[in-house]
Formats: structure tokens, C-alpha cells, sequence
């Protein structure tokens, strides 16, 4: 039995087609004549409620985004395994020649809560449990005062886990070079958009 194409995206494309696409034409023209040439490279969360391009409201071309569970930036490891996150920088920095990269990090984050706290695992699989390893050294370091709630210490550890992604870029020997010579700048954000404040 062939299972139908989602209806929710076909209706999704026919009102870009009609309206987003229809108005920015000349625009989408442009970009499919040329090279792609953003100039900020996005990690964050592949969290289907924390979108970066509609938070930070950019257009198609804008932002080279990748996006990961906890957006997490492993180490420089080159042992010739699979790294999608580190060919993702490999590819902004040295080919597109991004300027910017932005860690971005956000509230109720289910990776790091998943690592946090106590419970079922986020999935049986083989895959999750290894990548969020590196949060749980970090959630080690975060101080833990037994007044704050759980939620203060999901907090302060989803943030600890930015600065962590921010040093593991500073291993990419490349990204040092260019962050020293002034011509890459490294960037965290942190936001709690699912709150009501």
C-alpha cells in the first residue's frame, strides 16, 4: 500500500508557490543563477519549534544552517568516520567563507533534558545516547543548587552546552586561524521562545 505524500506540505508549497515565491521572484532568480553566498553559518537544535530562519526572520540565501540534536558541535576529529556537523564547517568556512557562526541554543531543549534528567531515554536506538555523551560532562560542570527548580538547571545547563559548542569550534584548526586573523567571529544565542513571558 502506497502511502500518500503529506497533505499539510503540499498545501505548505502551493501557498509559498502562490505568495512568498510569486513576490520574490526576481529574488529566487538570482539566487538560483549563482552561488550561494551567506555570510553567517547557523547550528541549532533540530527542534521543529525553534526554526532559525523564522526566528531570526531571514530570507532564503541568508543563513547556511545546520541543524543537530541539541545543536551540538563535536570536536575536530579527523579519523575518517562520518561528522556531518564538522562537513557542514568545513564546507561554510573554507568554501563559502562564512564570517560569522552562531551556536544557537534554546529553552526545553528535549536533548539536553533527556541527559539532565532522570527517565526513559530519548530513543533506543544507537545513535542519541552517544552524540548527547558531551552534555552530560557539561551538565557535570553546571553548579547544582538544591534551590533551584528544574527547570533553572535545565537553563543554565542548555546554555553551559552553547559555550561547550563554542570551544569544541575552536578545535577546527581552520576556525582558530580564522578567528585569530580577525576574519571569522564566533557568536552564542540563547533564547526561551516557548515560554509564556
Amino acid at each position: 500500500m502506497r502511502i500518500p505524500f503529506p497533505q499539510r506540505l503540499l498545501d505548505g508549497y502551493a501557498s509559498f508557490r502562490a505568495g512568498r515565491y510569486a513576490s520574490e521572484a526576481e529574488r529566487y532568480r538570482r539566487l538560483g543563477e549563482g552561488q550561494q553566498n551567506p555570510t553567517i553559518m547557523m547550528i541549532a537544535c533540530c527542534d521543529s519549534r525553534a526554526a532559525p530562519e523564522t526566528i531570526f526572520d531571514a530570507g532564503p540565501g541568508e543563513i547556511f544552517v545546520v541543524r543537530n540534536v541539541a545543536n551540538l558541535v563535536p570536536p575536530y576529529a579527523p579519523d575518517g568516520r562520518h561528522h556531518s556537523t564538522s562537513a557542514a564547517l568545513e564546507f561554510a568556512v573554507l568554501q563559502l567563507g562564512v564570517v560569522h557562526i552562531v551556536i544557537m541554543g534554546h529553552g526545553r531543549c528535549g536533548g539536553i533534558r533527556a541527559i539532565t534528567e532522570p527517565g526513559d531515554p530519548l530513543s533506543t536506538g544507537d545513535f542519541i545516547g552517544k552524540w548527547l555523551a558531551a552534555v552530560r560532562d557539561v551538565a557535570a560542570t553546571v553548579e547544582h543548587d538544591h534551590d533551584q527548580s528544574r527547570a533553572q538547571r535545565l537553563m543554565l545547563v542548555e546554555q553551559a552546552s552553547v559555550e561547550h559548542s563554542l570551544a569544541n569550534l575552536r578545535t577546527f584548526p581552520w576556525i582558530r586561524v580564522r578567528e585569530g586573523k580577525r576574519q571569522l567571529t564566533l557568536h552564542g544565542a540563547y533564547g526561551r521562545w516557548f515560554r509564556a513571558e
